[in-house]
């Protein structure tokens, strides 16, 4: 009798409207699914708040980020596809800064899986990172985004009073930056216009 009003006392819990909107999955979130809800840390510089448009002191959520499409990197200070990877990255993001449309369109952030705030400093030190990068010491973001292997690139389409959804999700380099950015700005315009 007690396990069914255990199990009656879950259910109801689960079912709740206090129950959480996204849990953790058991692989990377796919292309028109919703993304799964992580807590960033805080900003670590006043720039890289101004560039994110948010409090640069707080804890945020992908919704926060004022830009329509959010470029997530997962990393790991000790990945060497992730070294190699790292001053490519730097490319795309000067892409991007230097094209007044795309400059407001998209903002990119790297999540260093397991990697402690001083070793995603010194990632980002080492190859002159210049977008904002944040420490995931116990791999909760990365447990959350379902363990993927690095680097790992999500794309979130991030439209006012709507949740973030998966816009691009793969694992591995980024091969033709005008081709991404074509992909992605369509899918953008297509869902805005909805």
């Amino acid at each position: 009798m007690r396990l069914y009003i255990c199990l009656a006392m879950v259910f109801a819990l689960l079912c709740s409207p206090f129950a959480p909107v996204c849990l953790a999955q058991s692989g990377p979130p796919g292309v028109g699914e919703l993304l799964p809800r992580f807590t960033i840390p805080a900003p670590q510089s006043r720039d890289d708040a101004e560039y994110l448009g948010i409090a640069e002191k707080e804890p945020f959520w992908i919704s926060e980020i004022s830009a329509p499409l959010v470029i997530i990197e997962i990393f790991s200070m000790y990945c060497p596809y992730c070294q190699r990877e790292a001053p490519r990255l730097n490319k795309l993001y000067y892409k991007i800064q230097s094209d007044p449309e795309l400059k407001e369109q998209i903002k990119i952030i790297g999540i260093g899986a397991g990697n402690s705030p001083f070793e995603v400093n010194f990632f980002k030190k080492k190859f002159k990172v210049p977008f904002p990068m944040f420490p995931d010491p116990d791999f909760a973001i990365h447990k959350t985004l379902g363990e993927v292997r690095t680097p790992y690139f999500i794309v979130a389409l991030n439209l006012p009073d709507r949740c973030p959804t998966v816009a691009y999700s793969k694992l591995g380099r980024i091969r033709n930056f005008d081709e991404f950015l074509k992909q992605i700005t369509e899918k953008l315009n297509s869902e805005a216009g909805k």
